[in-house]
């Protein structure tokens, strides 16, 4: 399923994108909240890439290429995704 979602991104696809990464809250495998705000394309590569905001701190604004943002890490000793949805926010 991930494989066909970069596929189709690579074609220009970003709705399948959006349904495996959809704009809400997410926590980071080691515990601090972020928002996913929109998937853009990378301008030279047309790579897929995850924008998000931290929720602590001064709330800076990231970019990760959506196939690291899905990936499974090892933390601790365990595998967990490097990024779990926890809820999704209302709409403006």
């Amino acid at each position: 399923m991930f494989k066909l979602c970069f596929d189709s991104m690579r074609k220009g696809n970003g709705k399948v994108a959006e349904q495996i990464v959809k704009p809400g809250r997410y926590r980071h495998f080691k515990g601090k909240p972020y928002r996913v705000l929109f998937i853009a394309t990378h301008s030279e590569t047309e790579e897929p890439m995850v924008v998000y905001q931290a929720l602590y701190g001064q709330e800076g604004i990231w970019v990760r290429p959506l196939a690291m943002f899905c990936e499974t890490v090892e933390y601790e000793g365990k595998k967990c995704p490097r990024f779990e949805y926890i809820l999704e926010e209302a709409s403006e």
